[in-house]
C-alpha cells in the first residue's frame, strides 16, 4: 500500500484535466480545488463540462475553474486547452489525462470499419501521446511539473471480453515508462494510475445500451468489486505531489493503491559494464540531445 503524501503542494497551482466533465477526472478536479488548486477542464461534452466548472466556481465563490470543449484526438484542441490555462491562470503545473472510451472494446468480430476500429486507440492511446507532448512544453516553460496518465488495470491484466481496450491501455503503460529521463531534461515527471472497476459513466452507460457487446461487457464487470473513487483520487494526487515518483504505474484496487514493479533486463542481456556504458551514454548524449530538441520544439510552439 502507498503512504500518504502532503497535498499542500497544490496550493495556488494550475492543473489541466481532460475528460473531466464527469467520472474520475471530475472527482480529481474537485479534490484539487479543495486543496486550493485551479483547474482547467477539456472535454468533448460541452454542456456537462460547462455545468461542472460553473458548479466548481459557484461553490468556491471565485473563479477556480475554466472549461473549453476539447477533442483530445486533435493537436489543435489540446493546444487550445493548455493555452487557456496560460491565459486564465498563468501557466500549467500539472496535467491529468483521463479521457477514455470503451466503445468497440471487443472488436474481434465487429464490423470491419476503419473509423470504428481506430477510435478506441485514437482516444485512449494516441490522444494521451498528443496531450503529453503539449503538456511537457507548457511545463518546461514553467520550470517543471507532473503528468498523470489515467490508464486501467487492463494495462496489466487482459480481459478476454475487451481485447482492443486492453491494447489501448497496455500501450499507455509502455508509454509512461518511457519517460525515465524527462526529469533530467526539463524537470517533468510522468506517471500512470491504473484503476480497477470504478462506478463511473464509462461503466454505467452500458446499463442503458441495447448493444449486445456492451451488455456482455456490463455483465462481466458486474461480477467484480469496485474501487472506491476516493482511492483513485488519492492515488492521482499522491503521484502528482510526490517529487520522487516518475514512471510509476500504480494499480488502484478495491483495497488501495499498489505500485507495480517495473520490468528490467537481466543477465545475459545486460551486465554491470553494459549498465554503466548505457548510463554514460544517456548523460553525455541522449539528455543533451533531448534538451536541444526541446529548445527547438518550444521555439516552434508559440505559447
Amino acid at each position: 500500500m502507498t503512504n500518504q503524501t502532503s497535498f499542500e503542494i497544490f496550493d495556488g497551482k494550475v492543473v489541466v484535466l481532460t475528460g473531466a466533465s464527469r467520472g474520475i477526472g471530475k472527482a480529481i478536479a474537485d479534490e484539487l480545488i479543495a486543496n486550493n488548486a485551479k483547474v482547467v477542464i477539456g472535454d468533448i461534452l460541452e454542456k456537462e463540462g460547462q455545468e461542472t466548472i460553473d458548479a466548481f466556481n459557484k461553490k468556491a465563490g471565485s473563479k477556480v475553474a475554466a472549461f473549453i470543449q476539447t477533442d483530445v484526438t486533435k493537436y489543435k484542441d489540446n493546444q487550445n486547452l493548455f493555452k487557456l490555462a496560460e491565459s486564465e491562470f498563468g501557466g500549467v503545473d500539472f496535467a491529468v489525462l483521463s479521457a477514455g472510451i470503451v466503445h468497440n472494446a471487443n472488436s474481434t468480430f465487429s464490423t470491419m470499419d476503419d473509423d470504428i476500429e481506430e477510435k478506441i486507440i485514437d482516444v485512449n492511446t494516441t490522444a494521451v501521446i498528443k496531450g503529453t507532448k503539449v503538456a511537457i512544453l507548457h511545463m518546461a516553460k514553467r520550470g517543471g511539473g507532473a503528468i498523470i496518465h489515467v490508464a486501467s488495470v487492463a494495462g496489466f491484466v487482459s480481459s478476454p471480453i475487451a481485447p482492443s481496450y486492453n491494447a489501448s491501455k497496455h500501450a499507455i503503460i509502455g508509454y509512461t515508462r518511457s519517460f525515465t529521463l524527462m526529469p533530467n531534461i526539463c524537470n517533468v515527471r510522468v506517471n500512470a494510475l491504473c484503476p480497477f472497476y470504478v462506478d463511473t459513466d464509462l461503466i454505467n452507460v452500458t446499463s442503458e445500451s441495447k448493444s449486445e457487446e456492451l451488455n456482455v461487457y456490463k455483465n462481466g464487470i458486474n461480477l467484480y468489486p469496485r474501487t472506491p473513487m476516493s482511492t483513485v483520487v488519492d492515488g492521482a494526487l499522491q503521484l502528482m505531489a510526490d517529487n520522487s515518483k516518475n514512471t510509476e504505474t500504480w494499480l488502484s484496487l478495491p483495497d488501495g493503491n499498489v505500485p507495480m514493479e517495473k520490468p528490467s533486463f537481466q543477465a545475459p542481456f545486460i551486465t554491470n559494464k553494459t549498465a554503466e556504458a548505457v548510463k554514460k551514454y544517456y548523460a553525455e548524449s541522449v539528455i543533451p540531445n533531448a534538451k536541444a530538441l526541446l529548445k527547438e520544439a518550444l521555439e516552434r510552439y508559440d505559447i
